[in-house]
């Protein structure tokens, strides 16, 4: 059951911090799940974090570290020495070891890292740390349970067994051969099932997913995804299993390729959080609303350019707002679908289909807005042509914002660049130009000004 953090809570934590109640806190947090403590960290002052630190058993500490607020988590590491860093991070797998480590300056990185008492574990976490983070290297972790070939299986029990002490939870058992490199899978019912003189070679299971060390952190999650891993293997440019990537890890990348797109699609071209300072905040949000300035300085200068049109027929400068919303809403709409798809490997065939395939969808609901348009417009100006005059414009105007929409992101993937920043101001400022441009020709043409 979720520890439901309250402010009553807290007082209570406080209050036994403050009468140094270290009996009752060792009670209360040995029945709190660690994510739930370090939920209580963030809530508490520095000073009592640190005390609820230094009071938690290493094991539960290491836990609580990684769950805890990076900021929380890096002024920790200021107040406590190499030392205790080095005791708290052998209590952590590899993977997430090394991602602590490499928060640290490096001259406090290789301090800790000497520190590290079982030598075996602090050289895997170096092998780690020479890796890309955005990486499956950088994701994996060297724990696992993995057999010979050519062993059998009572030989292969017994390994597995001795194995598993340095493994959390086993997902999955690899077969590897003499070189180490990675045969397949193989299944715990065929291992209980098999006589105890079979060889591994005779029951394992060839066929087996597998991700390579530099192939990017994405693809890792998308492949998770399609096939329903918990976990997937990672090997070497030979072939040589060197580590396995967790579910747990790819939840994160997940959730990290979500935020970054969600503050790409809002116009934040930096990856920050609410409590970033404000310079850093500006920075990041600045260049975004500087386009939209140009985008609003480029639609005034194309209405001056219609303002003849204005005198003769004022009352399209009153449509002008609902034909840019239109073209902004549309784009949106078409880019979003687009770069779902391609975040989820879903698109699928030419470019020239899918415009072919949005142009007729745009078509349709412009239409259908456009009937709607047409007989309001009519009903209030009664004059037929002004009615056809701004509801043409809006067809055309929906059908262009859906092509630039769906042609952009896919343009902009096939560039290697992420097309999540095509669905927020980008495409909403050049999609409001092109609308009240097209909506202006398109009345000019029909009124005949």
């Amino acid at each position: 059951m979720a520890l439901k953090i309250t402010k009553e809570l807290i007082e209570s934590v406080e209050g036994l911090i403050l009468n140094k109640k270290d009996a009752a806190l060792n009670d209360f947090f040995a029945e709190t799940h660690h994510a739930d403590i370090a939920e209580v960290l963030d809530e508490l002052s520095f000073e009592d974090a640190i005390y609820i630190i230094r009071l938690l058993d290493s094991e539960t500490t290491a836990d609580v570290l990684m769950d805890v607020d990076e900021d929380v988590r890096e002024k920790i590491f200021e107040r406590l020495s190499s030392k205790e860093i080095a005791e708290e991070i052998e209590e952590l797998d590899t993977d997430d070891a090394a991602d602590v480590i490499a928060e640290l300056p490096e001259e406090r990185k290789q301090e800790v890292i000497q520190n590290i008492e079982d030598k075996e574990h602090a050289k895997e976490i170096v092998e780690l740390l020479r890796y890309h983070e955005d990486t499956a290297g950088g994701l994996m972790a060297k724990e696992l349970v993995k057999v010979n070939e050519n062993w059998n299986v009572l030989t292969c029990v017994k390994e597995m067994r001795q194995q598993a002490e340095e493994v959390t939870r086993v997902h999955s058992i690899y077969v590897v051969d003499n070189d180490g490199k990675l045969k397949g899978r193989l299944s715990l019912k065929d291992l209980l099932m098999a006589s105890t003189r079979s060889k591994i070679a005779d029951v394992y299971i060839p066929k087996v997913d597998f991700v390579n060390v530099h192939d990017r952190a994405e693809d890792v999650a998308n492949v998770m995804r399609k096939y329903d891993l918990e976990a997937i293997p990672v090997v070497d440019e030979l072939g040589v299993l060197v580590g396995r990537i967790t579910i747990d890890d790819i939840v994160d990348v997940i959730k990290e390729e979500a935020d970054k797109d969600y503050q790409l699609a809002a116009g934040i071209t930096q990856d920050v959080e609410a409590s970033d300072s404000i310079i850093q905040l500006t920075k990041a949000r600045l260049p975004w609303l500087f386009l939209g300035l140009i985008g609003g300085i480029g639609a005034f200068l194309i209405m001056g350019e219609f303002e003849h049109t204005f005198k003769e027929h004022a009352f399209l400068f009153f449509f002008t707002p609902l034909i840019a919303a239109m073209a902004g809403n549309v784009g949106v709409q078409s880019s979003a679908i687009i770069v779902q798809g391609l975040a989820n490997d879903d698109v699928k065939g030419s470019i020239k289909n899918r415009l072919v395939k949005e142009m007729l969808l745009a078509l349709l609901n412009g239409i259908v807005l456009a009937i709607f348009l047409f007989l309001f417009v009519f009903a209030y100006e009664k004059d037929f042509m002004k009615a056809l005059a701004i509801s043409t414009s809006l067809i055309i105007v929906i059908v262009v914002a859906g092509l630039i929409g769906t042609f952009i992101p896919l343009f902009l993937d096939k560039r290697g660049i992420d097309p999540a920043i095509a669905t927020g101001p980008f495409i909403t400022t050049s999609n409001d130009i092109f609308g009240i441009l097209i909506y202006f020709l398109i009345a000019q043409l029909i009124l005949g000004v």
